[in-house]
């Protein structure tokens, strides 16, 4: 029996949100001043704390200064697919202006191929960061109009679920309201880092100590130090705040310290702390230095952030080998998915949003009508074509939009090559 004619991909067009302010959208910090997760009214430790300037205030340093990026992958019978990340317009040009070669006109079950070239061809400006961004978002596309197209789930795609529901933890503010939403976990922000002296490390564990009070021993309660510390000052933190019961300690270093990571769980031999990180860590090769050398415990992709679920399952794939658990950082729906599928994806990550962290609110704002949201500690997701989420499209703007005709002329290109003119060994 022959299979189907499968549609091309048409065209790919890459949106900013002009949302109301404080609907974060794509960046979960680009918020009001006053939110907690922007450091109102306890501080957070992060890169920038050595500098008077910016101790307070994220925002002030500019963590929230790309925006939001919206990609859509159309097909020629009009299914389109959505992807998000963060980029901004600085993403919708390498959107528009580079990557749209590669995939239109393009077979879109060929995620590989497609993921492959645009990682190949950002290479002399990418690997890292917002060229990487801007590929998860196509990605994502890819996946939800892959989904679409064949009306499944896109963890069916991926290999159907290993759980039948998905329990949550939550990052917040107020973990005391996290335990009486159901959640099976909370972390909390670290305030200070090394650049505070022994007077931060004396408020950083009051603070942890308080919470740890108020939730009680047996609630997990983990701590996110977003690149702020050094070995040495990880070291001992982790140390001091054992006896409380500090399920996790994340990202405690900048992404690029691999030796460093080594360095403290060297430091910590024989704590029951675990180690974490990944957040911003943008391929598998960075991936590969973090889970062979057994450094952390937990890997934490952003999903939207790494190469989408492509890059994403082979992560997964790598870490699965050295019974590494993956527990992807916020992404929401699209860790959802990615961790239906996966068992060594035992528990998902939800970052409260709400600006006193005491209601449940999506995770990308107003950019989906229907966003997926945990009740009682889980997640269930709807049996929906792709990652069965609706883009408002009602704040959105092309700034590098293209003609039909550009658009066109990409797919007639790719439809036409037949691949190598002449068989040969590859190697």
């Amino acid at each position: 029996m022959a299979t189907r004619d499968f549609p091309r991909i048409k065209a790919v067009r890459a949106y900013v949100s002009e949302a109301a302010k404080g609907d974060q959208g794509a960046d979960c910090h680009d918020v009001n001043d006053d939110h907690w997760i922007n450091g109102s009214p306890v501080p957070i430790a992060n890169p920038m704390s050595g500098y008077e300037l910016y101790q307070q205030y994220r925002k002030s340093w500019g963590i929230n200064a790309m925006g939001t990026l919206v990609v859509e992958v159309e097909a020629d019978d009009g299914t389109s697919g959505v992807g998000v990340t963060i980029g901004g317009e600085p993403g919708c040009y390498i959107v528009e202006k580079h990557l749209s070669r590669f995939i239109e006109g393009q077979d879109p079950r060929n995620v590989e191929l497609l993921n492959d070239q645009m990682f190949r061809s950002t290479l002399n400006y990418g690997r890292k960061g917002l060229p990487i961004q801007a590929i998860s978002a196509v990605d994502i596309a890819l996946w939800d109009l892959l989904g679409k197209l064949r009306n499944e789930p896109v963890y069916a795609l991926l290999g159907g679920k290993t759980k039948e529901r998905l329990p949550v933890y939550s990052t917040t503010a107020r973990p005391d309201i996290a335990k009486e939403l159901g959640f099976v976990g909370a972390k909390i922000p670290c305030p200070y880092g090394p650049s505070a002296g022994d007077d931060g490390m004396r408020k950083n564990i009051e603070f942890y100590k308080g919470w740890r009070e108020k939730v009680g021993d047996e609630f997990p309660l983990s701590l996110d130090c977003y690149m702020a510390l050094t070995v040495p000052y990880a070291t001992r933190l982790a140390k001091e705040l054992e006896p409380y019961g500090l399920k996790w300690m994340e990202e405690f270093l900048p992404p690029d310290d691999y030796e460093g990571y080594n360095d403290v769980r060297a430091n910590l031999r024989g704590s029951k702390v675990l180690l974490t990180t990944g957040e911003h860590e943008y391929n598998k090769y960075g991936f590969k230095q973090l889970i062979n050398s057994r450094c952390v415990d937990i890997v934490q992709p952003d999903i939207t952030w790494l190469g989408g679920i492509t890059e994403a399952r082979r992560v997964v794939a790598m870490a699965a080998a050295h019974d590494t658990l993956v527990i992807p950082h916020g992404s929401s729906v699209y860790s959802y998915h990615l961790q239906y599928a996966f068992s060594n994806c035992p528990v998902a990550e939800y970052i409260n949003l709400s600006p006193k962290a005491d209601k449940i609110v999506p995770y990308f704002g107003g950019l989906f009508t229907d966003e997926p949201l945990p009740a009682d500690g889980f997640i269930d997701l709807p049996n929906r074509a792709g990652f069965g989420v609706t883009l408002c499209r009602d704040t959105l703007k092309r700034p590098y939009a293209r003609s039909e005709e550009e658009s066109k002329i990409n797919a007639e290109k790719n439809k036409a090559y037949k691949g190598p003119k002449k068989a040969h060994m590859p190697f």
